[in-house]
């Protein structure tokens, strides 16, 4: 992870292999573009003769958002070597600084585009708090890479060398220009960025790790590292445990693999919370969906299939590490979905361990069964509100594209308070309803419930599945974030390729709204 630094030294004067600086696209109506510099780059510009902007229109900058233009410092007034000037989009008004998105996104183009790099200086507007948090989460988030595979490549000699590319590796040393070390809201919002990041760090390296290398077994292990780390509980429930208290679903869809399932709890708690949030997992470590077997082509990612456990695991430590004043636990349901002779068949019922009974029409659609279990132990602890997260349907990737997670519930006013929460966090999200007439469809000859429905509005079904396992009266949400958990394009903003840790920052943002009393419960 990079380290962090706030400085009010000018980025003129601050010794490091490049400074960054926001460039935005101006002018009326008609006219073409010119480049206007962001506040920051003064010092930058002074260096440059106060010909920046110039020199960055003349190599083809024009300001979009996201853009990254690289030029050589002048001969003298920069201690830097590189000048990077990052776009921010269409020019703030003096009235209406840029956005903290903007920023975020920004300073995250900016830190992907110095991987190899020793140390950077942002200089890039921080005109309050909120804009230090977003500049220092924004590169920080961008300076990730996942190295944990890339070995060392052995040769004759027997003394190898380093397989990893030395250019991928993350920026190691992020300075915040104008951000006031001494300042207790700077110092703050830097602080909750860095912890923030690393929880989010900590969620893409589980969901980039291989199956054969994070199976259930080896993710409950992770969470009790990390429990004894920070001082949280932590219960697992293994196979035996499963099967004595009756959990049909973890154990149905785990019923095919070598490796067995597992339920894990963690959680954290304030003496002084005065609000409780359960927050479930879906934790499908590799889905081949089982004997309903996906096709080919579609099998090479699944190992992100447990996306939604990971931004539970991952907020859950980022409660605790931020002292947040809300009791939070987190339900961790890990299983393996494969096909074999032990395997759950398409039209089995299972008993799941709430006592329903479930008729198995497809086993890929097999993470609202983990997640049935996982509902139903969580709301037995009476919490004032849940959440779960999960890649849950390819629909609502169709409905909503790659980058936005669908929000469903039982109650519209908790909906409201986790969308405004993914807003306040900078993710896409947005709310779906949740049709009682697509209920039916789930109707079952054999079983209470089937855990198939209506192939159209498929994503709208599992969510109305899930609902049937909430306890009557607790507020429920559902976090479809089939779409962006997983980016299997190009690297934008500080979303890498790959894992991309969607939702953690949505849930710990939820977390602080009911630590600080402001959640809306319905």
């Amino acid at each position: 992870m990079s380290a962090l630094t706030l400085s009010t030294s000018s980025a003129a004067t601050l010794r490091a292999d490049a400074v960054v600086v926001g460039v935005a696209a101006s002018g009326s109506a008609g006219k073409k573009a010119s480049l206007t510099l962001a506040p920051g780059a003064e010092a930058v510009d002074k260096a440059y003769g106060g010909k920046l902007a110039a020199t960055l229109e003349t190599l083809g900058a024009s300001g979009g958002e996201g853009e990254v233009t690289k030029l050589p410092a002048p001969g003298s007034g920069l201690k830097a070597p590189l000048v990077v000037a990052v776009g921010l989009g269409e020019a703030a008004g003096k009235k209406e600084p840029y956005g903290t998105e903007v920023l975020r996104r920004a300073a995250g183009a900016a830190a992907r585009a110095l991987a190899g790099s020793r140390k950077a200086a942002f200089a890039l507007p921080v005109e309050d708090a909120e804009a230090v948090a977003a500049v220092a989460e924004g590169a920080l988030l961008g300076a990730y890479s996942f190295t944990a595979y890339r070995g060392k490549e052995s040769g004759k000699g027997g003394a190898g060398k380093k397989g990893a590319d030395a250019k991928s590796a993350p920026l190691a040393e992020i300075a915040v220009v104008g951000a006031k070390p001494r300042d207790k809201a700077h110092k703050a919002a830097a602080d909750r960025a860095l912890v923030v990041a690393e929880e989010v760090h900590r969620a893409r390296d589980l969901i980039n790790t291989p199956a054969n290398g994070l199976d259930p077994k080896a993710f409950a292990a992770e969470a009790r590292a990390a429990a004894k780390a920070h001082g949280l509980t932590v219960e697992v429930l293994d196979e035996k445990a499963l099967a004595k208290g009756g959990y049909g679903g973890i154990l149905g869809v785990g019923s095919g693999s070598a490796q067995p399932p597992r339920l894990v709890r963690i959680g954290w708690s304030h003496p002084k919370a005065k609000t409780s949030l359960a927050l479930v997992g879906k934790g499908i470590t590799y889905d081949s969906g089982g004997i309903s077997l996906k096709p080919a082509g579609h099998n090479e990612t699944m190992k992100c299939d447990m996306s939604g456990a990971a931004a539970v695991f991952s907020a859950v430590v980022a409660a605790a590490r931020l002292g947040l004043q809300v009791n939070v636990t987190g339900w961790l349901a890990l299983a393996e979905n494969m096909p074999s002779g032990s395997a759950t068949r398409p039209g089995d019922v299972l008993t799941m361990y709430s006592g329903k009974t479930v008729e198995v029409l497809n086993t890929d659609a097999e993470g609202r069964l983990v997640l049935a279990d996982a509902l139903t132990r969580a709301g037995e602890e009476e919490p004032d509100a849940i959440v779960d997260v999960a890649t849950l349907t390819g629909a609502m990737v169709l409905a909503l594209g790659n980058r936005t997670f669908g929000i469903m519930a039982n109650d519209d006013a908790f909906r409201g308070a986790v969308h405004e929460a993914a807003e306040e966090a900078g993710e896409d999200a947005w709310p779906m309803p949740m049709p009682a007439h697509l209920r039916k469809g789930m109707d079952s000859p054999v079983a209470d419930i089937a855990n198939m429905g209506e192939r159209m509005g498929g994503g709208l079904v599992a969510g109305l599945f899930l609902k049937e396992f909430v306890p009557e009266g607790t507020p429920w949400a559902h976090l479809d974030i089939a779409g962006p958990a997983f980016n299997e394009s190009a690297p934008f903003g500080y979303t890498p390729k790959g894992g991309t840790g969607s939702a953690v920052r949505t849930l710990v943002r939820l977390a602080e709204q009911a630590a600080e009393g402001g959640l809306a419960l319905g």
